[in-house]
């Protein structure tokens, strides 16, 4: 099953399209045709962020095609800066599908979350399924969500994604890779955040662990 990227050192060292993981494979590579298709529901689009009068953020609107869904497994934690991260950190996720859907890497939803090192590691991963006309279909399940909130402008996030009935679309061909799922089908992510000037979490740093006994069932 493919994927977000997985920026360790060995994964950077690797071409744009091995960063398309087969979920019925043993390890995290993949050629092209391992992944991706799309349904043709238009293209998605998302109007530009900018800031209001009162100074609160406009946040990126995410308007993602019919066939894909997300479910957050990470309740409320009653703290404001915690949930605010959570929040930030579900809109991040959704805005990387809308840049594949869009076959942009360089939309501005999830330039709007991403920055630095985790900006141009997405840009990667989002460019591997624009080389193969390819998207992502289907469901994602987010859970073990773990928030670490540092003074007023540093965070952390770990949390656990469940990529088993999630696929990869073909846009030419339309064709759905629905391959068996497999450990490598269970992620654990790490992010590293700050609040920016807008007062909106954005991820810094992103590492992955992909097959991770944490998030397997």
């Amino acid at each position: 099953m493919k994927r977000r990227i997985t920026p360790t050192a060995a994964v950077l060292a690797t071409t744009a399209a091995l960063l398309l993981t087969a979920c019925g494979s043993g390890d995290d590579k993949s050629s092209d045709s391992d992944k991706i298709a799309a349904a043709d529901t238009g293209t998605p689009t998302s109007s530009s962020p900018s800031t209001s009068a009162s100074g609160t953020p406009d946040r990126p609107k995410i308007e993602l095609p019919s066939d894909l869904s997300y479910t957050f497994n990470w309740p409320s934690t009653g703290n404001a800066a915690k949930d605010a991260v959570l929040a930030d950190s579900e809109q991040s996720i959704k805005a990387v599908d809308l840049a594949i859907a869009n076959q942009d890497p360089l939309n501005k939803a999830y330039l709007f979350y991403y920055q630095g090192e985790a900006a141009a590691q997405t840009q990667q991963f989002i460019e591997a399924y624009v080389k193969a006309k390819a998207r992502t279909t289907g469901s994602y399940r987010y859970y073990d969500a773990a928030v670490d909130v540092r003074g007023a402008d540093n965070a952390s996030l770990v949390y656990c994604e469940d990529q088993s009935k999630a696929y990869d679309l073909y846009l030419k061909t339309k064709k759905v890779d629905k391959t068996q799922a497999t450990k490598n089908s269970y992620v654990l992510y790490s992010t590293q955040m700050h609040r920016n000037a807008q007062g909106v979490w954005v991820i810094a740093k992103l590492l992955s662990q992909r097959g991770s006994s944490k998030c397997r069932p």
